[in-house]
């Protein structure tokens, strides 16, 4: 069994339940806790997930927002194979199986 992750990324949610509606809020009380990003990084990380985050600036969101982690995170399964039972009538799809090829060289004359 394969499972695929994802996560929701909360930050506008938690801005906008402090009265936060501008992502140029957040860029001066990120810089108060030494995190100095442009607007232009400040707006992609308020209306994106972010791929990669730094340690300090997760801690400085949490302070800002005075929420943890998981508040700004949270994990789900997006995709989870399950393995099929016997008997299963439910929809079949083969997977696609490896053929051998054969390479013929064309015959000298």
């Amino acid at each position: 069994m394969i499972k695929k992750m994802g996560y929701r990324w909360n930050l506008r949610k938690l801005m906008a339940d402090r009265d936060m509606f501008q992502t140029s809020d957040l860029g001066p009380l990120l810089a108060e806790r030494g995190i100095h990003l442009s607007r232009e990084q400040v707006f992609r990380l308020v209306t994106q997930p972010p791929q990669r985050l730094s340690m300090d600036t997760l801690a400085a969101l949490c302070d800002v927002l005075g929420c943890t982690p998981n508040d700004l995170i949270e994990i789900d399964v997006v995709n989870a194979q399950v393995a099929k039972v016997a008997g299963d009538v439910g929809e079949r799809t083969a997977s696609p199986r490896a053929r051998r090829t054969t390479i013929r060289r064309p015959e000298s004359t």
